[in-house]
């Protein structure tokens, strides 16, 4: 597994230029890949740990179960590991698909400029970590049209975004947003079945129930999420805090 450290890895895009920093995760040599952004089947395999039954299976690859297999063993055959980055109120996402031999995932981190290290807000592998964000959280991430990450296409975002996803309180319009986002960059046949399947799986650990404490802090009851202070591994009292503002729609 990837751990947050003290190290930096540098992320460039497919040109090497315009490098980026992730303090505090250790991993990498990480790529900037938006171009992966248009590829539908990148999508199959990035949103695979969000459907939880055989019918959600076959709604998300279709008949291309086998290409769409092909293209992720390229993908995580690489040697770098393709990254993304969304730019939120106070901070940035980012979004790392962790090429690691053996332990292979997806990593979702959240960082601002003034602190030392990005905290790791949820993890898409063998051992899943999460949800990482409530549905307002991912909307408003997915929607707030601030430049300088790898796309300011909204349904890209929420499709990226989706996976560290997990909420009890989906409101209805959720499922009409995340059809729209399946249609636009997916060729999947059927996206309104497929999205109600996917709000209601919501990946391997299911929906969580958020609450705001007194102090602001958004929090959640997920037994394996990081923004539940009772788990024994949950972020502190002051670095929930400031996820929960950095985060704030």
């Amino acid at each position: 597994m990837t751990e947050v450290s003290g190290m930096m890895s540098v992320v460039t895009n497919s040109a090497g230029m315009h490098p980026d920093q992730i303090p505090g995760y250790d991993g990498g040599p990480l790529a900037h890949l938006p171009e992966l952004l248009d590829e539908p089947l990148f999508w199959l395999g990035h949103l695979h740990s969000c459907v939880q039954s055989e019918e959600a299976e076959e709604l998300l690859f279709g008949a291309d179960y086998d290409a769409a297999e092909a293209f992720h063993r390229r993908l995580t055959g690489r040697a770098d590991w393709p990254a993304f980055s969304i730019p939120v109120t106070a901070g940035r996402l980012y979004i790392v698909c962790r090429n690691l031999e053996g332990d292979a995932g997806t990593d979702y981190l959240l960082h601002h400029p003034d602190w030392d290290r990005a905290e790791l807000l949820a993890r898409d592998d063998g051992h899943f970590m999460g949800p990482g964000l409530a549905w307002p959280e991912l909307a408003a991430a997915a929607d707030n049209g601030l430049a300088g990450g790898s796309t300011t296409d909204p349904d890209s975002r929420l499709l990226l975004l989706l996976p560290a996803f997990g909420d009890t309180a989906v409101p209805t319009e959720a499922a009409e947003r995340l059809v729209a986002a399946l249609s636009a960059r997916t060729a999947v046949e059927d996206p309104e079945q497929l999205a109600a399947a996917l709000l209601e799986d919501q990946g391997p650990c299911g929906p969580a129930h958020w609450t705001t404490q007194g102090d602001g802090r958004r929090i959640n009851d997920g037994r394996y999420s990081f923004r539940n202070p009772t788990n024994g591994f949950a972020l502190s009292v002051d670095r929930l805090a400031r996820v929960t503002t950095a985060m704030a729609p």
